[in-house]
């Protein structure tokens, strides 16, 4: 056992290791909370932030922004349950891949729905805060995230570099506004939640539109069509293509 007299000292030895440490961060993901007031009206939104293996908060490095929206199932004021699915479940449960992009996966209050104009304040924040490359921003999501990934592209395409909307839906007639951000969408045939006919309208509007859209269809799949779209290391391949256009 250790005399008091040597603990002590081995005590400060590691206090000063600490502080010597490289400010380089490891990969983390940690529960944030953001305020913002819209039409004098304050809103307090909780997020979960993640920074990447090699995040220094001391560089100038830009890196890639990911915002992910979660579905219905995920609404409430338990943070946690945002890693449900897709990439804050891939960061956030001890899974052993690491994606290489500043995370916001953003929780919406039970009974609401998303709010575009909170969302992009609630990225601009981040981007300033943590060096985020305003030209490589991209916005995903599942079900209701999907709506919301659709209908804050359609409301804010200066924004985002690239698109990635899962088993959701929107309004055709504005899916023009978003024809210059790269979308690739992702339906199963078979979802009875959310009808695959929500998002072939979308990207047929596209298309009509001259915008650059591809759509998976899932065979036989019902309304979860994100486990297998998350879980493909292509699709993070071509969202680190994508730019924003200028």
């Amino acid at each position: 056992m250790l005399s008091s007299s040597r603990v002590l000292p081995c005590f400060l030895l590691l206090l000063l290791m600490s502080l010597i440490a490289p400010a380089t961060a490891t990969a983390d993901q940690t529960a944030q909370t953001f305020k913002h007031t819209i039409n004098g009206t304050e809103h307090s939104l909780g997020y979960l932030l993640y920074l990447p293996k090699g995040f220094d908060a001391k560089k100038d490095q830009k890196w890639p922004v990911l915002l992910f929206l979660h579905g219905s199932g995920e609404r409430g004021s338990d943070i946690n349950k945002v890693k449900a699915h897709g990439p804050p479940k891939i960061v956030g449960t001890g899974h052993d891949k690491d994606l290489p992009f500043i995370i916001i996966s953003p929780q919406c209050p039970e009974k609401q729905w998303w709010n575009a104009q909170l969302l992009v304040a609630l990225i601009d924040e981040v981007v300033k805060n943590h060096h985020g490359d305003t030209d490589r921003i991209y916005c995903t999501g599942l079900s209701m995230g999907g709506f919301g990934t659709w209908d804050l592209c359609t409301k804010y395409p200066e924004k985002f570099a690239a698109a990635v909307p899962i088993c959701g839906s929107g309004n055709p007639a504005v899916a023009a506004k978003m024809k210059d951000i790269p979308t690739w969408v992702f339906h199963g045939d078979k979802d009875t939640a959310v009808k695959i006919e929500g998002s072939q309208k979308m990207v047929d509007a596209l298309k009509a539109a001259g915008g650059d859209v591809q759509f998976t269809i899932y065979p036989g799949v019902g309304h979860d069509s994100w486990t297998k779209t998350y879980d493909n290391p292509e699709l993070y391949k071509w969202l680190l293509k994508q730019k924003r256009k200028q």
